[in-house]
């Protein structure tokens, strides 16, 4: 049990600074629209369902699982910074609303088709041995 809540903490370390470094190097669009947290989640929502897709056929372990998805995509994704981006979109101006729900709505279906598509990758080919 504590080795899973280190492995979980060390991958939220690893998730956060890379978030970090996201938010750094990914400017936001003119209009304030927070793509940096659009990509930080859009990655994180494939790396799940890569590592999910991996785990499926035994390529990866239940700890590298539990690190990776809870600890490193847990630190990585955010959706108290998702939210707040949205809530600052529909205050900024008057077509602010309408920006907010394109920012919701791309969100949801690229996260949705990343998760797919890294599940997809993570399935293919033939199960680990052993």
């Amino acid at each position: 049990m504590i080795n899973l809540v280190i492995l979980v903490f060390i991958g939220g370390a690893i998730g956060a600074m890379a978030r970090e470094f996201l938010m750094l190097g990914v400017p936001n669009l003119s209009d304030g629209f927070p793509m940096a947290i659009l990509v930080a989640n859009i990655v994180a929502a494939f790396l799940l369902g890569l590592v999910t897709g991996l785990h499926k056929r035994r390529v990866v372990s239940d700890d590298v699982n539990t690190m990776v998805g809870t600890g490193v995509m847990g630190g990585l994704s955010t959706f108290s910074s998702f939210v707040y981006g949205s809530v600052v979109l529909m205050t900024a101006s008057a077509s602010g609303a309408a920006v907010a729900i394109l920012y919701v709505l791309i969100s949801l279906v690229l996260g949705y088709g990343a998760v797919r598509l890294g599940i997809k990758l993570g399935e293919r080919g033939a199960p680990a041995k052993g």
